[in-house]
């Protein structure tokens, strides 16, 4: 099996963001026994800025971006050496692999990243994977390595995802806050749960939280991969999850619906930029016939977007059920809306959304 495991800052790291070894120690021991029972590995690991604040004696985690750059940047060759001397001790060679966005929207990129991968598996090594947090910007990033780890997935072909955290996995409400918290054992790949608005916040070191963890299972899921959602410090953990056992964390089933990288993208994992509100009979139409949208079905345009940009799009009940990467700027969206082809300004086409830029996000809302 292909397998990709994500692990958490709360679980490489300590309270004061140094980097917990023994965290690291247990995980490189359980990636050598599924290398052993001949299973290939992919680690995306967080920890980098944690790490990075410890090493500079912080007080805080700081919030400005060019601050947290340069503690990625420290804090990352920490983060290697670690694994590396650990995976050492099993043989095994680590191979550090810092993704952007790009290298999922750029079909070559995407190819690329993919090639590589495989290779580094093939060679024998570990691939090591973080967001290349020193130089990506605001604007074009991703975010959280959960999607990281979403997207590596769908793009290797992994068969299961596990994402590590500090708990057992998905409860049906805040186990911290609430006694009749109950654990979820399995979420099917249309279940509501897939959808629910969980907790955005992560721990203090980190960015996730259980919503990037749900975020993360969707793609993975729409990927055709089973994801399990579980506890790092659970004794055996990877090895019990890939087999599905009992209480071994939350398992996501896989959708049997296989979406294209670029479109998991527009999906899930896009910052949108505004909003398009459409009538009943482009929703009609973008639903049942797989149309593009085209500017005869706009009601309203919300937002300051560009033309490349990702929207949502609503019906007139206020419900978002699809995105999409729009053609044109919002201003020329507004002025286009609700005419027809032959109304259209020059330089303007027909569709604001082409079919293969656009996902219907039903039972996803």
């Amino acid at each position: 099996m292909r397998i990709v495991v994500k692990i958490g800052t709360s679980s490489v790291t300590d309270e004061r963001g140094s980097i917990k070894t023994d965290a690291i120690a247990t995980l490189c021991e359980q990636v050598a026994q599924l290398r052993a029972d001949k299973h290939e590995v992919v680690v995306v690991t967080s920890g980098a800025v944690a790490g990075g604040v410890a090493a500079l004696g912080m007080k805080q985690r700081p919030t400005d971006t060019l601050t947290l750059q340069a503690l990625a940047a420290v804090g990352q060759s920490l983060l290697m050496n670690e694994y590396n001397k650990y995976l050492a001790k099993h043989d095994l060679i680590g191979a550090q692999v810092l993704l952007v966005p790009n290298d999922f929207i750029d079909r070559t990129q995407y190819l690329h990243a993919r090639s590589t991968l495989i290779r580094l598996m093939e060679l024998g090594c570990v691939p090591i994977i973080n967001e290349n947090d020193a130089i990506a910007s605001d604007e074009i990033r991703f975010g959280d390595n959960d999607r990281i780890a979403a997207l590596v997935s769908h793009n290797i072909g992994a068969d299961v995802l596990v994402l590590l955290t500090d708990i057992a996995g998905l409860y049906t409400a805040d186990p911290a806050t609430d006694a009749t918290a109950a654990f979820v054992e399995e979420v099917a790949a249309d279940d509501e749960l897939l959808s629910v608005h969980a907790g955005s916040a992560g721990s203090a070191r980190g960015s996730g939280g259980m919503a990037s963890k749900l975020s993360a299972a969707r793609i993975a899921s729409w990927s055709g991969v089973r994801t399990v959602i579980a506890s790092a410090n659970r004794a055996d953990v990877l090895a019990q999850a890939i087999a599905a056992v009992p209480g071994a964390g939350t398992q996501f089933l896989p959708h049997n619906r296989n979406l294209s990288a670029r479109k998991l993208w527009i999906a899930f994992a896009a910052q949108h930029s505004g909003s398009i509100v459409v009538d009943d009979g482009a929703r009609t139409a973008l639903i049942e016939r797989n149309t593009s949208l085209l500017h005869a079905g706009i009601v309203e345009v919300h937002g300051d977007f560009v033309a490349g940009d990702t929207v949502e799009i609503k019906d007139m009940r206020d419900v978002v059920f699809a995105r999409g990467m729009v053609s044109v700027d919002a201003v020329q969206a507004g002025a286009a809306a609700g005419r027809n082809s032959s109304e259209l300004p020059d330089g303007i086409g027909a569709e604001l959304v082409h079919r293969d830029d656009l996902v219907i996000l039903l039972n996803t809302k």
